[in-house]
């Protein structure tokens, strides 16, 4: 498929109740019948919480939510939950496709202001994940901060940032998307929440879904919740790469 028809979903979480939340994200997502990719916040079962792998809904709970929305809209969809494992708790990227196949990429960079690499265990690697002809890079909230790990080794199209960004830093991460996508050459979404979590953090949202030439294709309004819309090309995003193919001098110099 040429097209991408991509939807984020700006909006507040209910803080450590995963039942209200889905039951939220339940009548968002009975709305959108077009869309092939629908992205939801980091930990959107949860909000952001150090504790919430303890008490937050079991994986298999929330990968079978998401493959009954993915079947009703027939799109991907995905964001990171708070997930308890034999080894330890992770904040994990889901993403399920309608008939049912999941992707998963466990978050690399944990926020150590927020203590988070004291409670969650670093994922390994990164994850590109096929779909519909288009490469796609899920990454997670701090990861932004890093562009060595998200560098387009001309092995991804688009990617996905989900988080809970708080809105004292809404410049950081609407600068940090923009580079992202001037740098890597590809399309980059992000998808943040908005309102106040337990800790009485303010989000302000600030979700961008931006092309590989920098343009803003689409934006939420601060500290409002939003859908955001946008469909995005492949013979665009190539044919760009081809007229000015920066990305084959990106590893002109190794550190």
């Amino acid at each position: 498929m040429s097209t991408l028809k991509l939807t984020v979903l700006q909006q507040p979480l209910v803080w450590m109740d995963g039942g209200a939340n889905l039951r939220h994200f339940d009548t968002l997502l009975a709305e959108i019948h077009d869309s092939d990719l629908i992205i939801l916040p980091e930990m959107f079962t949860t909000g952001f919480a150090m504790e919430a792998a303890k008490s937050s809904l079991p994986q298999a709970q929330v990968v079978k939510w998401l493959q009954a929305h993915a079947k009703t809209t027939n799109a991907m969809v995905g964001g990171s939950a708070a997930i308890q494992t034999d080894k330890g708790a992770v904040n994990r990227f889901l993403l399920v496709e309608p008939d049912g196949k999941l992707h998963s990429y466990d978050k690399r960079h944990l926020f150590r202001m927020g203590d988070e690499h004291h409670h969650y265990l670093a994922g390994e690697r990164r994850e590109i994940i096929e779909w519909r002809g288009w490469r796609i890079l899920p990454q997670i909230c701090y990861d932004l901060r890093f562009p060595v790990f998200s560098r387009n080794q001309n092995d991804y199209d688009l990617a996905l940032y989900v988080a809970n960004w708080p809105a004292p830093r809404a410049l950081h991460w609407q600068s940090l998307l923009l580079a992202r996508a001037i740098e890597n050459q590809a399309y980059i979404a992000g998808c943040n929440r908005v309102g106040s979590d337990g800790n009485q953090h303010q989000y302000s949202g600030d979700s961008r879904i931006i092309s590989p030439q920098g343009e803003i294709l689409a934006a939420a309004e601060p500290h409002q919740p939003a859908r955001l819309d946008a469909e995005l090309s492949l013979e665009v995003l190539r044919e760009y790469r081809e007229k000015f193919p920066a990305w084959r001098d990106a590893d002109a110099f190794r550190l």
